[in-house]
């Protein structure tokens, strides 16, 4: 029960344990602050390790690639002239087949809109964007009409 309850100076009961550690000062921040330098310069050492090995590391790959520069620009300048053609053709591939399958995949979405906009009744879970296309249809048959109205003032004006 000393424990959990305890008498402070003054004689009135105590609040608890931390309470009795600060009464009787062991609970000071002079410990607090030996644990907080000691997790600082435990962290500043893990710190300067992993930045030294990754120093390392940086600096033994910038070596192998300067040895394997050197080591291939000879066979480079040698086939360059089987490389760049070919270079130049993969890049080409490549490019097509890019765009191949950017436009396939536009094409493929542009379709399953039109599917879901064609399937949804009278604009009940209309896809985004159908009251664009509603717009853009009412004024393309206005235009439609105008045209109509033009052309056909003039025929009238050529009969007459």
């Amino acid at each position: 029960m000393a424990g959990e309850l305890g008498h402070h100076r003054g004689g009135g009961p105590a609040a608890g344990e931390h309470y009795l550690r600060m009464d009787r000062g062991d609970d000071d921040e002079h410990n607090l602050e030996k644990q907080s330098a000691a997790v600082s310069v435990t962290k500043g050492v893990i710190a300067a390790t992993a930045a030294g090995s990754m120093l390392a590391l940086a600096g033994l790959t910038l070596t192998g690639t300067v040895l394997a520069l050197i080591v291939a620009t000879p066979l480079l300048v040698i086939f360059s002239p089987v490389l760049v053609p070919a270079a130049f053709a993969v890049s080409l591939l490549v490019a097509g087949f890019a765009s191949s399958g950017a436009f396939g995949a536009a094409a493929v979405g542009i379709l399953a809109w039109m599917y879901r906009y064609l399937q949804s009744p009278s604009g009940e879970n209309a896809p985004v964007g159908a009251d664009k296309v509603e717009h853009a249809r009412a004024r393309l048959d206005a235009k439609a009409h105008d045209v109509r109205d033009w052309a056909q003032h003039g025929l009238d004006q050529a009969r007459t």
